[in-house]
This record gives C-alpha cells, structure tokens and sequence, in this order.
C-alpha cells in the first residue's frame, strides 16, 4: 500500500510526480525529456534498475522482470503518481504477450496504488488510440532478436504488419556490429531517411511505429529523441508516427489528466484535443 501521508497533497514536492527507469548499463533521456515538455506542476525521479554485468540480453531482462516491481515498490513510497518504464523489449522477453504485460501492469499498479506504465505495451495503447490497423515497423538499431519480437507483440495485439526492418535491413549499416557500437545515437538525416524508406516498404501503412529510443543528431550534434523530431517527421512521410517515447510520454500524460507543453505529433495532440481528466 502506498503510504498514507501521500494522500495528503500539501506533502508532495510537485501536484503530479512521475517516476522513471530505464534500462541497465545506459543514462536515459526519458526523464530529461519528458520534463521538457512538462508543465511546471509536474516533477520526475528516475531509478535505475540494478543487474551486474548486463549486456542487454532478452534473457536478462526475462530473469529480471521483477526487479519492475520493486522498481513500483519504491517509487509508491516516495509519492510517485505514475511510473514509467523505458525499454520495448521488456515486453516481449521470454515470450510474453500483450495479455501477459497487461496483467501484470494491472496487478503490481493496483497493488502499490501506483500505475505502472511499459514502453513496449503503450505502443499498442497508442495505435488503439489513433485507431489504426496496418502498420509498418521501423526497427532501427534492433538486432534481429529484439526486432523480431516486437514485431510478434505487436501481432498479437491485433495489428496488421505490412513492414518490419531495423538499419541493417534498410542497408544502411552493413552489420548489426556496426549499429551496436554507435550506443544508439546516429546522424540526424537519417531518421528522415529511415522513414521514408519504410513508407517506399509499406505505402499503405496507417502509421509508422519505432521501437526502442533511438537518437539522432540535430544541426548542434546533440542527440534528440523521436518527441523531438515527430512533427517534422509526420510533415514529410504525411503518416502518424508512434514510438516507444512519445507512447509512453502521452500515456503518462493521459493517466494524471494533463497535456504536455508545446507542438507536438498526432499521438501527443489528442491530449490537447481531448482533455478527459485522470483515467
């Protein structure tokens, strides 16, 4: 149970706290990010998830499911309203499915009195939201496992895949060796470039989805996120694009009943467009 002094707002720091983790081995932007198009009202706290000697094995991330409770656990005593998890392929390890992650979201949200919310299955929550069916997965800098596997999920949830490749697929990059050692930050043109080719792929896609948090590299070389390149990106292919960090922006957003700041995508406008309070 969540402790009692948190039902007491004068006792938060912030009207809405948000809590964050991400993947082992790596500094998420999440955190960063979402507090950039937040509100002034909202305040985040990250925890990384603690496994020694991780090496961003599915197997890994099956044998350390639970540390996602704990990660709740801790977060519920410190007065987080909603949390968020980073990382698609959490989803899918081990063979989970779309009624598998729900389940146990609902269960460990209702147990700690603070919902949890992972990447990988907001995804799905997203397209649901913009009603789309055919879809076209662009699976940048997966390697085949990982890709393979979110394409399964997404299957599963329903979804008509016409598409599904990573960067190497796309021949951008000749190995998956290659992809890995660039620690997912690539050129700026070729996001665009991406896009584009997967829509040459799959013209009649509904939408575009990209798993996991790629980066790529603005006019300054700092790398940015698809939240901040989502409107361009959607001007250009002309289609809806849901990735794993603007669905989890947008259903944390929905679930404390606020909008973010800002211009943002399709998926984060119908926040503004339908403001239905907490849900």
């Amino acid at each position: 149970m969540k402790p009692e002094k948190w039902k007491n707002p004068n006792n938060k720091l912030f009207p809405y706290q948000v809590g964050f983790t991400g993947p082992p081995h790596d500094f998420d932007a999440a955190p960063s990010d979402f507090l950039r198009i937040s509100p002034q009202t909202v305040g985040v706290h990250g925890r990384m998830l603690h496994v020694p000697e991780y090496n961003h094995r599915l197997d890994q991330r099956f044998d350390n499911f639970q540390l996602l409770e704990e990660f709740v656990e801790c977060m519920s005593n410190n007065g987080v309203d909603v949390c968020g998890q980073v990382g698609t392929n959490w989803v899918h390890a081990g063979g989970k499915t779309p009624k598998d992650i729900q389940q146990f979201c609902e269960q460990v949200s209702d147990k700690y009195e603070t919902p949890l919310h992972m990447a990988g299955m907001c995804l799905v929550e997203g397209l649901l939201e913009l009603n789309v069916e055919k879809i076209a997965l662009n699976s940048v800098y997966y390697w085949t496992d990982w890709r393979d596997g979110i394409a399964r999920f997404l299957k599963q949830a329903g979804f008509d895949l016409l598409y599904c490749g990573n960067f190497v697929d796309q021949g951008y990059y000749s190995t998956q060796q290659e992809v890995n050692e660039l620690s997912w930050i690539f050129p700026g043109d070729l996001a665009e470039k991406s896009m584009q080719y997967v829509m040459e792929q799959a013209p009649t896609a509904e939408a575009i989805v990209v798993n996991g948090m790629p980066n790529f590299r603005n006019s300054k070389g700092l790398p940015e996120r698809m939240v901040s390149i989502e409107v361009e990106l959607e001007s250009k292919t002309g289609k809806p694009i849901v990735s794993s960090d603007t669905a989890l922006y947008w259903r944390i957003f929905k679930t404390i009943g606020i909008s973010p700041s800002g211009n943002h995508g399709k998926l984060l406008s119908t926040l503004v467009q339908n403001k239905t309070g907490n849900e």
